[in-house]
């Protein structure tokens, strides 16, 4: 996967999946957990932004494995 990814590049990833389905970040394969993902999007200096909107508990091992944090 690019370092860099764009809007497209996200958009596709996500157009096949369930509109319904919650979404996390995998955060800190040292210290792993998940993050509910902000509702807003901030664009600034030519980038898209979305927060981190707090933690909700441990990466599932799964998710580590799947991510090669393992």
């Amino acid at each position: 996967m690019p370092r860099h990814l764009t809007i497209g590049h996200v958009l596709r990833q996500l157009q096949e999946l369930d509109p319904n389905l919650p979404i996390r970040l995998a955060v800190n394969p040292d210290f792993p957990f998940a993050h509910h993902v902000g509702a807003e999007v901030i664009v600034r200096d030519g980038k898209a932004f979305i927060a981190d909107d707090g933690q909700e508990g441990y990466l599932p091992a799964a998710v580590g494995e799947a991510l090669n944090w393992t």
